[in-house]
């Protein structure tokens, strides 16, 4: 099939376009610039490259139409951002392709009321992004639902890999996290430490995109989370990331208030975002319908996200890993 990925330069694409390309399929990438993934691989080398601005073409209108004249039999899109971005692609797409596949977030759901949170028990999403990444996957589900375009979403938890800073175990992404830890300095952790986030590696991200291609029928209509098997709270996060430099640290536990005074207000702000919803996603409909199968637990995906920094210069700690 001749596949068109949205974005596909990208966390999820890095390693989505390869598996494409691995299991016979003509890939074309749709992205800004003309740069292949986070990761060399040799299949990059077989994808067609076509650069677009997504926000400039939205506004003119002209987006959709390039994408249907790529003549796509599947699209997958990695960067909707707006429900009027969905809408125009949709409408476009609808008789001209077979299966449309979008990539959503596990904030589409609010604050967590029920843990695991599922496809159908989750709070109402709060924030603009989280928001609308809600109204896009309802819009999709209406589309298939009312005999329209085949559409399936896919909502990741916290991105991790190769070539980019994970969310950290405060819930953001300062780097001198990594150096307290390293030292076995003490941590000051707002809240109580019990606050979840549920990471996932890219390439299992990938994996689920490639299952819910390759299992349409059982996957048009449907939306689903793709996240690690498990989620890690605060404490555990951090006893485990020091247990990497083999350091052991004190959490010392301080109020938001006092996390915000000693921290840049991004940096706080960021660290709520993420602690606040505290989500712990279930992949069960994923696993029955689609045959999804991560294959890394959130530490050892978030290990490999820093020993890549590490050995690339891009972060500085105050002893190496010892694992």
């Amino acid at each position: 099939m001749r596949i068109v990925v949205i974005g596909g330069s990208g966390h999820i694409g890095t390693f989505l376009v390869p598996r494409l390309v691995r299991a016979g399929h003509e890939v074309v990438n749709v992205s800004r610039g003309q740069r292949a993934g986070y990761v060399n691989d040799p299949a990059w080398d077989q994808v067609r490259h076509v650069a677009a601005d997504r926000v400039a073409e939205d506004l003119d209108g002209t987006f959709a139409d390039r994408v249907v004249d790529l003549q796509p039999d599947v699209v997958v899109d990695l960067i909707c951002f707006t429900l009027e971005s969905a809408t125009a692609l949709v409408h476009q797409l609808r008789g001209n392709t077979g299966h449309l596949l979008s990539c959503g977030s596990i904030w589409r759901h609010g604050p967590s009321l029920r843990l695991p949170v599922t496809e159908e028990n989750g709070a109402p999403a709060i924030g603009e992004y989280g928001i609308a990444k809600g109204q896009i996957a309802r819009l999709l589900k209406e589309e298939t639902a009312s005999g329209g375009l085949a559409t399936t979403t896919l909502h990741p938890g916290h991105i991790v890999g190769p070539g980019w800073h994970p969310v950290g175990p405060l819930g953001n992404f300062d780097p001198t996290v990594w150096q307290k830890l390293s030292a076995g300095e003490p941590i000051d952790v707002p809240g109580i430490g019990a606050e979840l986030m549920h990471h996932v590696h890219a390439d299992d991200v990938a994996q689920g995109f490639e299952a819910a291609i390759n299992h349409r029928d059982a996957a048009a209509g449907e939306d689903f989370s793709v996240v690690a098997p498990t989620a890690l709270n605060v404490r555990g996060y951090v006893q485990i990331a020091a247990s990497w430099f083999g350091q052991t640290v004190e959490l010392r536990t301080v109020s938001w208030e006092e996390f915000r005074s000693t921290s840049a207000d991004d940096v706080a702000q960021t660290s709520w975002e993420h602690l606040s919803r505290s989500h712990y996603v279930s992949i069960d409909k994923a696993r029955r319908l689609i045959d999804y199968a991560p294959r890394y637990e959130p530490d050892a995906a978030i290990l490999e996200s820093v020993r890549w920094l590490i050995d690339h210069g891009q972060l500085e700690v105050a002893n190496p890993l010892t694992v």
